[in-house]
C-alpha cells in the first residue's frame, strides 16, 4: 500500500462547479465523524501485515473548514494512525485561503505535514465570485505568505481555466501571480460541468456562458508553454512542478499502484480490489460502528482491467508508459495486447513511440480522451 487518502466531506459553502462528496458543515456531527474516521483507520492498521503508507493526502470537502479544535484532533489522528518517521515521505493537506490560520498551521507542523495544496482557482476577484468561491485575490496571497512564514516550502496551487466569462488575458494575469508567488507545484484544471452542480443547472437553463473549446484550447496551450518557460514543467496532463516536487501521492494513482481510502465516499485500491465507502455521513458512521469499515462496493480488478488502467492512467503522465516496466508487471509485452492500436495512434500523430517508452504527442495531450479510449476493450 503506497498511499492513503483521507476525506473530510464538510464545506462552509458549496462552489458552483463542485461535484465532490461534500456537505454544508453547519449542524453536521463533526466530532462523531472524526471519531468514526479514527476508528476506520485504526481498524485498517490492526490487520497484519500492515505497513504505513509512503504518502498521505487529506482532501475534501474542505479540511480547513473544521474549527481549530476539530482540526487539531484530525491532525493528531492521521499522524498517530498512518504517519511513520523516515518512511512517510509526503504528507499533503488541501486548504482554502479563507479559513487558514496560525493555529491550523501549527497543528499541521506538529503532525509532520510537509506539503500544502491551496485551492486558489483564479486570482481574479470577479471570477472568484462567478464560481462561488469565498476568498479574494488578496486573502489568497496572504494565506500563501502565512504558510511560508510557518516554514512550509512545498506549496501546490490549484488553478482553473475555461471559467464562465474568463478571457485568456485573465488567465495570463493569474499565471503572472503564480510567478510572483513561486510555488513548487501547480495543478490546473479546465472547468467541467458535472451533474448535481449549480453550474449544471444554469447551463441547462441557458444561463451560463463559457469561453468555448477553441479559446479553452488556446488557454491550455499558453499555460503549458508559459509555465515550462519558467521552470515549472508539465509532468501530467493537468499538473506542473519544479523538477523534484512532483506530487508523489498523485503519482501513485497514475502509476496504477494501491492505496487506502478513508472517510465518507472515499475510494481505495486494496489488495487487487477497487473499494468505495458509503457517501452519506450518517451512513458512513453507522457502518464504521457496526463493522469497523464503511465499504459498500468492492470490485476485484480483472487482469484485463489492470492492463487497461496501466495504459490510460500511465499515459496521463508526460513521460508515458515504460515498456520494460509493463513487461515486468504483466509478464507479457505491450505489443501482444496493443500493437495495432499503437500503430494507429502513432499514424494519427497522437502517440509517440521512442526507445522503451510510449507517450502522448503534443497533439495527443490535447486529445487525451481519444487516446485513452483506444486502450479500452
Amino acid at each position: 500500500m503506497k498511499g492513503a487518502y483521507v476525506h473530510i466531506p464538510f464545506c462552509e459553502h458549496i462552489c458552483y462547479y463542485c461535484d465532490f462528496n461534500k456537505y454544508f458543515i453547519k449542524n453536521q456531527p463533526i466530532t462523531a465523524y472524526l471519531k468514526a474516521l479514527d476508528n476506520e483507520m485504526a481498524e485498517a492498521t490492526s490487520h497484519a501485515p500492515f505497513s504505513r503508507p509512503e504518502t498521505l493526502f487529506i482532501g475534501g470537502g474542505t479540511p480547513t473548514a473544521l474549527d481549530d479544535e476539530a482540526f487539531t484532533f484530525l491532525m493528531n489522528s492521521v499522524h498517530s494512525r498512518l504517519f511513520q518517521e523516515d518512511h512517510t515521505k509526503e504528507f499533503t493537506i488541501e486548504i482554502n485561503p479563507e479559513n487558514l490560520n496560525a493555529s491550523k498551521l501549527e497543528a499541521m507542523k506538529r503532525a509532520s505535514v510537509n506539503r500544502l495544496s491551496i485551492g486558489v482557482q483564479t486570482f481574479d476577484d470577479r471570477l472568484l465570485q462567478e464560481i462561488g468561491r469565498k476568498h479574494t485575490r488578496q486573502s489568497a496571497i496572504e494565506a500563501i505568505s502565512l504558510a511560508k512564514r510557518y516554514g512550509f516550502d512545498n506549496l501546490s496551487i490549484d488553478l482553473m481555466f475555461g471559467l464562465p466569462g474568463q478571457t485568456k488575458q485573465q488567465l495570463e494575469a493569474s499565471l503572472d501571480e503564480i510567478l510572483a508567488i513561486q510555488p513548487q507545484h501547480v495543478s490546473i484544471y479546465s472547468l467541467q460541468i458535472e451533474p448535481r452542480t449549480i453550474f449544471y443547472n444554469r447551463l441547462r437553463k441557458g444561463k451560463l456562458t463559457l469561453p468555448g473549446q477553441d479559446i479553452e484550447a488556446d488557454m491550455y496551450e499558453y499555460l503549458i508553454d508559459f509555465l515550462g518557460q519558467h521552470g515549472i514543467r508539465q509532468y501530467e496532463i493537468s499538473n506542473f512542478a519544479i523538477p523534484g516536487y512532483e506530487s508523489q501521492h498523485n503519482l501513485i494513482y497514475w502509476n496504477n499502484e494501491e492505496y487506502y481510502g478513508f472517510g465518507a465516499g472515499a475510494h481505495g485500491y486494496i489488495h487487487g480490489n477497487r473499494v468505495v465507502n458509503a457517501r452519506a455521513v450518517k451512513g458512513y458512521m453507522q457502518r464504521i460502528a457496526e463493522q469497523g469499515h464503511a465499504r459498500i462496493e468492492s470490485h476485484p480488478v480483472t487482469a484485463q482491467e489492470k492492463i487497461e488502467e496501466e495504459m490510460f492512467l500511465g499515459l496521463r503522465k508526460i513521460a508515458g508508459v515504460n515498456k520494460q516496466h509493463f513487461l515486468e508487471k504483466f509478464h507479457h509485452p505491450i505489443d501482444q495486447y496493443y500493437r495495432e492500436t499503437i500503430d494507429d495512434l502513432v499514424a494519427k500523430g497522437l502517440l509517440v513511440e521512442k526507445d522503451d517508452w510510449l507517450r502522448l504527442s503534443r497533439q495527443g495531450i490535447f486529445l487525451g480522451n481519444e487516446v485513452f479510449e483506444a486502450f479500452l476493450a
